[in-house]
């Protein structure tokens, strides 16, 4: 079984062969430069190969079925064969399920190919591509024509320049997550001291380090104790605010570092695996661990580590923070078993929905990704009169803002342990939540996501992880990319302009694909 995939989804038009509209004569089809070489290093490395199209022609009458399979069979001819064709003929007015940015057609491929949409991969060379693939929980890779908008390319969670680089970014992804060698550990020590989200993001990572060791260790900070609870595969837990990772860090106090050392000294770790995010070291903590007896250290870290660390980790930008975390752990010589697909998870919670509620989070970690309180109370009253009963959590400190959020026609919901809100989620329709916490948890029980992200950071690094999704708000604003805690552009441009219609089609979107889920599995 891959680590990351099972199966490559490809746009027919514009991306395996040259777009010309409503094409029903095979003798016009033309690969793209690089496709029959890409598609073969991808099948020759187990991967299973499908193709997802539109093809309103049929319905508008540019051609007949015996033309679109005649084009089809040359599509083959040219670039080999493809285990799954799904084809969505339908006029755009239809309103049917399988036209992209619908997830059918890909949600159907996966199942003819016996996997899940999670597991799979959609190339494609618009938008409409890449909004399918999210809502259908599939991770996307655009690569852009002359057609493609500018809109669609700040918005592709990723791009790549053609098709030759897409199965390049494919397979090194693959090779990140795959242990040269796997070790067994004794007592192994994780370190992840950052935010709700940030643990929970670390989690299919702890899971690797736990299926190959005897016991595993957390060292998390105050604010990722609640998520560290919930992890399977640990074993102990030290809390331990950390004055080089904490954003409000205490005086570095000499007595209380010796404490840790000790600390850690008296779990018996044998060997440690330090997660970090991108702007932080591992290495005041690698010195800490060797003075505590630490035999085995990995971590990445652009700095010279000198002798702190025995494997030293470097990660390309824009991998996924869970993927990120695990390409650690494989570093370290630890991967996760056949039969685990690498989502998100907690312990003890499980998807019980779709229920008949959906969840507006109105508050976030920082201001900057938080969707202003007038735009959110629009969101919530749209809602409440389309007919769904609108649950607003309120997280600690949030209960003004979710009390003037929810207005008069939804709930205020106030979960009291981040227990609590994984089960209130595990049983909704779906979560309305900016890049917070909670979109994370949402991802871990399998609840859909309508993503209200500011792209002060990456949505392929830190958007809801392998569960469906729809991304809303401007990708491309002035202040991607900044990582900005605080918004930097008057009027907060990036979230003010969702509005309700477009928040109102997105739950419709998601919603309709766990009804259907729900009629496959009756």
């Amino acid at each position: 079984m891959s680590q990351l995939y099972d199966a490559v989804l490809f746009d027919r038009d514009g991306t395996l062969i040259v777009d010309v509209p409503y094409n029903g004569d095979p003798d016009r089809v033309t690969p793209m430069p690089g496709a029959r070489a890409a598609l073969d290093r991808l099948r020759a490395a187990g991967l299973r190969l499908g193709v997802v199209t539109n093809q309103s022609g049929l319905a508008r009458g540019h051609f007949t079925a015996r033309a679109l399979t005649a084009v089809n069979r040359r599509v083959e001819e040219l670039l080999g064969p493809f285990d799954t064709w799904q084809i969505c003929p339908h006029h755009d007015s239809a309103g049917c399920d399988c036209r992209k940015p619908r997830p059918g057609l890909v949600e159907r491929a996966a199942q003819a190919l016996g996997t899940s949409p999670r597991r799979c991969v959609v190339v494609g060379d618009i938008g409409r591509d890449m909004a399918a693939a999210l809502a259908a929980g599939a991770a996307g890779i655009l690569v852009p024509t002359p057609v493609t908008r500018p809109e669609e390319v700040a918005a592709g969670p990723t791009t790549a320049e053609t098709l030759t680089a897409a199965a390049e970014l494919i397979l090194q992804r693959e090779a990140l997550v795959r242990p040269a060698e796997s070790r067994r550990g004794g007592t192994v020590l994780a370190v992840r001291s950052d935010s709700a989200g940030d643990v929970l993001v670390t989690g299919p990572a702890i899971r690797a380090l736990a299926h190959h060791s005897e016991r595993v260790v957390l060292l998390c900070g105050p604010r990722g104790r609640a998520a560290a609870d919930l992890l399977p595969g640990v074993d102990e837990i030290i809390e331990w605010r950390l004055p080089w990772i904490d954003p409000r860090p205490d005086p570095v106090d000499a007595a209380g570092l010796a404490a840790l050392t000790e600390r850690i000294r008296a779990a018996g770790v044998d060997e440690a695996v330090v997660f970090t995010s991108y702007h932080q070291s591992a290495l005041p903590l690698a010195l800490l661990l060797r003075t505590a007896g630490v035999g085995r250290i990995t971590a990445i870290s652009e700095d010279y580590p000198g002798s702190l660390l025995d494997v030293r980790h470097r990660v390309p930008a824009g991998v996924p923070e869970p993927e990120r975390a695990r390409s650690v752990a494989a570093a370290a010589g630890f991967g996760l078993p056949g039969d685990d697909d690498g989502g998100l998870r907690v312990r003890g919670v499980h998807r019980t929905g779709p229920g008949d509620y959906v969840v507006v989070h109105p508050g976030a970690s920082v201001e900057a990704r938080s969707c202003p309180p007038e735009n959110l109370r629009q969101i919530v009253h749209a809602l409440a009169l389309a007919g769904h009963r609108v649950l607003v959590t309120a997280g600690p400190g949030e209960r003004p803002l979710a009390a003037y959020v929810k207005g008069s026609l939804a709930d205020l919901a106030e979960p009291t342990t981040l227990t609590d809100l994984a089960h209130l989620l595990a049983g909704a329709a779906c979560l309305v939540v900016g890049n917070t916490g909670p979109a994370h948890l949402a991802a871990a029980v399998g609840t859909p996501v309508v993503s209200l992200f500011a792209p002060t950071v990456p949505y392929a690094q830190w958007g809801p992880y392998r569960v469906p999704a729809v991304r809303l708000g401007q990708a491309g604003a002035a202040c991607r990319d900044t990582r900005a805690t605080t918004c930097p552009v008057p009027g907060h441009p990036c979230l003010s302009t969702v509005d309700a219609a477009q928040v109102l089609d997105a739950v419709a979107r998601l919603c309709t694909r766990t009804a259907r889920e729900e009629e496959r599995a009756a």
